[in-house]
């Protein structure tokens, strides 16, 4: 683990040349231009690898974010200026932890900023979904409504059903907390089981076992971190488990969800729908997933809210400044290495 005191000393430029690969909210790049001597990405087209790894050699601190993959190989080819890699998001899976700690740059990440957020669009996906939103829509914008029925475009309420949340973290916990003003019912698999403290104020119950909490659930949410262990965590079998009625919704990472197990399983009404804003070839999306009824598809929108982009921008920035006075920044990410 990297110690404070591998980023205390010697305090670094107090104008580091800082480049940002993507447009960020105006007032941050503001705010970055008068502390840094900054490049800005202003037409905000994604840089590519040759771009990447010309700013890495040129600057002191590298604002990424999480679609950029700062892979080994990049890493090696930063210049000796390279210092911190600051990124936009809390995920760092795009970035080899291990090859920028050999070079002894320093990475940091913004979490935190954007868990209400994404809960809060979890949330709405939840309702969305069970509520079949999208077909009905779509009857709608076809003029094929005929008119209010007591059997016509049934979904289902919310109330005493069974949530189950895969990956009760920060996120997670925040969606228990929304998910228990509807009166849903909380099951939750966890690395680690959380304490019985947090247990008691969502009124949820400890799953060990992913497949059972599979089985069980009404609505399953995904905020697993990304990772070897998680690719297609949820695949044919697991899928297979799902009760007819059951909705699953992802807002964590595209690749936790075999997509072309999930288009089965909608096709041939194995499950009832899904919920997806985020995808395993992002930006590119299966059209097939995109014109099944029970899918209700966003794009990538979980923390794009005004207030939580700007949080982020805002933690760059403090994590830069610290690290231009000598100081450990304060979201440095600690990788567990052996």
């Amino acid at each position: 683990m990297v110690s404070a005191s591998d980023t205390s000393a010697p305090p670094h430029p107090p104008r580091p040349r800082v480049v940002v690969t993507r447009k960020l909210l105006p007032e941050v790049e503001a705010r970055m231009t008068e502390l840094f001597d900054v490049s800005l990405n202003t037409d905000d087209r994604p840089m590519t690898r040759e771009e990447l790894a010309a700013a890495m050699r040129e600057c002191d601190v590298l604002v990424p974010t999480v679609t950029d993959s700062i892979d080994a190989d990049l890493i090696a080819q930063a210049g000796d200026k390279l210092g911190l890699i600051a990124s936009f998001g809390a995920g760092t899976e795009h970035i080899d932890l291990a090859a920028a700690r050999a070079r002894k740059i320093v990475v940091t990440n913004t979490p935190g900023v954007f868990t209400d957020d994404t809960a809060d669009l979890t949330l709405a996906l939840i309702i969305l979904v069970s509520r079949r939103f999208s077909e009905n829509v779509k009857i709608l914008r076809e003029g094929k409504w005929a008119g209010w029925g007591p059997s016509q475009m049934l979904g289902h309420s919310l109330m005493g059903k069974t949530l189950g949340i895969v990956g009760m973290g920060r996120i997670g916990q925040a969606v228990a907390h929304r998910a228990r003003a509807f009166g849903m019912e909380i099951r939750y698999h966890n690395r680690n089981r959380q304490p019985a403290a947090l247990e008691n104020m969502f009124s949820a119950r400890y799953e060990p076992d992913l497949d059972t909490l599979t089985a069980e659930a009404d609505i399953l949410s995904l905020h697993c971190p990304a990772g070897p262990e998680t690719v297609k965590l949820f695949d044919a079998r697991r899928l297979a488990l799902m009760k007819p009625t059951a909705c699953i919704v992802n807002t964590g990472r595209g690749q936790i969800i075999d997509e072309e197990a999930l288009i089965a399983a909608l096709s041939e009404g194995r499950i009832a729908g899904a919920g997806l804003d985020v995808f395993a070839h992002e930006p590119n999306v299966d059209p097939r997933l995109l014109n099944l009824p029970g899918v209700v598809a966003m794009p990538h929108l979980g923390s794009a809210t005004y207030e939580g982009r700007g949080a982020a921008g805002e933690r760059i920035i403090a994590n830069i400044r610290f690290w231009v006075d000598g100081h450990r920044p304060p979201d440095m990410v600690l990788p567990e290495l052996p």
